[in-house]
C-alpha cells in the first residue's frame, strides 16, 4: 500500500474542506433522531447535494462526482474533522444504493438514486423481525404474488430511521416450505405511508425513537420494487451486509476525527496525573489510527481489483468496540457533566459525548452481533472447528 496521497486526492481534500468550511452551520443541528432534527438534517441533505458532495462515489449521472474509493476515505475525514451534520439519508447511501449498483435495474436506479442523494426521500432498513435478529434467514414476513406485484405482511422490529422515514427496504419469504430458511426470500422496497403500514416508534435509552417496529397488512408492492431475482433475496441481501460491516457504513473519519476530539478534551479537562485515564485515551487514539490505516489497506486492495469477503467482519467488530471506548473514556473525563443530553445548556459540546455513547452501545448488536461475527472469523477466516449452535 502506497501511504503517499496522489496530487488527485490532495486537490479533492482541498475542494472539500473549502466547501465544509463555508457552508457547515456554527450551530449544530438537533439530534436527527427527533421530528425537527430529521427535517433540518434532511435540509442539510439537499445543501450537499446541490454542490454534488452528498454522494462522491457515485456516477456523476446519479448526482455523484465519480470519486474513487481513495477519495472518498479523504472527503470522508475532511466532512468529519470539520464537525459537520450526521447523515440521515445514510441507510439508503451507504446500504440500498450498492445493492442497486450491484442487483438492481436501470429503471429502479434512475427512479430511486436521485431523490435519495437530495434527501427527498429517505430510506429505512427493515430486516430484524421479532425472534428473527441475527439468524436473519428464520424471518416470518411474507411476500405474496399478486396480479402486477405483491402482498407484504408481517412485522419488522429495530428498523432504523423508520420513525420518520419514506420508505424502506427489506426481505420477505416469498416460497414458504423450502428446504433452507434462506432460500424463497424475496428482496422488496416499499413505502411507509402505503394503505396497510402502521409504524410503531421506539423509544431508545436516552427516549428518542431512533427505530421503529413496523406492522405490515398485506401491503401492495409493484414488480417494479423487487431488487434481484424473486426468491434469491438472501443472495441480495448478503450484498447489502457486506457494505454494512465493511467500510462504507463506517469509515475511519469518523473515529479518527472523534480521538483528536477526544485529545483535545484530554488536554482541556483531565487530571495529568491520572495515568489511567491518559493510558486509555492512548489506546483509544492508537484504536483510530489503526482502523485508519486498514480501512486505506482494504480501500487500496479493492481498487487494485480485490474483494473484501469475511474481512469485513473483522471490520465490523474492531469499529464498534472502538466506537465505544472512545465514548466511555470522553464520559470519564468529563464528569457528571459528560451525561447531559443535547437539550440542557450546561451539556458539553452541546450533548454529543452523550448522544454519541447512546448510540455506539447499539454498534455490538446491529449489522449482524459481534457473537456472530466472532462465529465468522473464527470458521471462514482462521479455519477453525464449528461451535455448538
Amino acid at each position: 500500500m502506497d501511504l503517499d496521497f496522489t496530487a488527485a486526492e490532495d486537490a479533492f481534500r482541498t475542494a472539500a474542506r473549502a466547501w465544509l468550511t463555508e457552508n457547515v452551520p456554527a450551530t449544530p443541528l438537533p439530534s436527527l433522531e427527533t421530528r425537527e432534527g430529521f427535517a433540518a438534517h434532511r435540509d442539510w441533505e439537499r445543501r450537499l447535494a446541490a454542490d454534488r458532495w452528498s454522494v462522491v462515489s457515485w456516477p456523476e449521472a446519479y448526482g455523484g462526482r465519480g470519486a474513487s474509493l481513495l477519495q472518498w476515505l479523504v472527503f470522508e475525514e475532511e466532512y468529519y474533522a470539520a464537525g459537520a451534520p450526521g447523515r440521515v439519508g445514510q441507510n439508503g447511501i451507504s446500504l440500498l444504493a450498492p445493492t442497486l449498483f450491484e442487483h438492481g435495474t436501470e429503471e429502479q436506479r434512475a427512479r430511486v438514486l436521485g431523490p435519495m442523494a437530495t434527501g427527498e426521500v429517505v430510506w429505512a432498513q427493515a430486516w430484524s423481525e421479532p425472534e428473527s435478529g441475527s439468524d436473519l434467514a428464520s424471518l416470518r414476513s411474507t411476500a405474496v404474488r399478486t396480479d402486477g406485484g405483491w402482498l407484504l405482511s408481517g412485522q419488522k422490529t429495530w428498523s432504523s430511521r423508520a420513525a420518520f422515514a419514506d420508505r424502506a427496504f427489506g426481505l420477505f419469504r416469498s416460497e414458504p416450505g423450502t428446504d433452507k430458511p434462506h432460500h424463497g426470500l424475496t428482496y422488496l422496497m416499499f413505502p411507509l405511508d402505503a394503505p396497510g403500514v402502521t409504524v410503531r416508534p421506539i423509544g431508545r435509552l436516552d427516549g428518542k425513537p431512533a427505530f421503529a417496529e413496523l406492522f405490515l397488512d398485506e401491503v401492495f408492492v409493484p414488480d417494479a420494487d423487487v431488487i434481484g431475482e424473486p426468491g434469491r433475496g438472501w443472495w441480495v441481501a448478503m450484498s447489502t451486509a457486506g457494505n454494512e460491516r465493511g467500510l462504507t457504513l463506517r469509515s475511519p473519519g469518523r473515529f479518527t476525527a472523534a480521538a483528536d476530539r477526544l485529545t483535545a478534551l484530554w488536554h482541556a479537562a483531565a487530571d495529568p496525573g491520572d495515568t489511567a485515564l491518559r493510558d486509555r485515551v492512548a489506546d483509544a487514539v492508537i484504536g483510530a489510527r489503526a482502523y485508519r490505516l486498514f480501512a486505506y489497506a482494504n480501500a487500496s486492495r479493492l481498487a487494485a481489483g480485490g474483494t473484501l469477503g469475511a474481512e469485513s467482519s473483522l471490520n465490523k467488530v474492531f469499529w464498534s468496540e472502538l466506537d465505544i471506548a472512545l465514548h466511555e473514556t470522553a464520559l470519564d473525563l468529563l464528569g457528571p457533566y459528560g451525561t447531559l443530553a443535547d437539550g440542557a445548556d450546561e451539556a458539553p459540546a452541546h450533548g454529543s459525548w452523550a448522544d454519541g455513547y447512546v448510540f455506539s452501545l447499539a454498534g455490538p448488536i446491529y449489522a449482524g452481533t459481534n457473537e456472530i461475527q466472532r462465529n465468522i472469523i473464527a470458521e471462514r477466516l482462521l479455519g477453525l472447528p464449528k461451535g455448538r449452535r
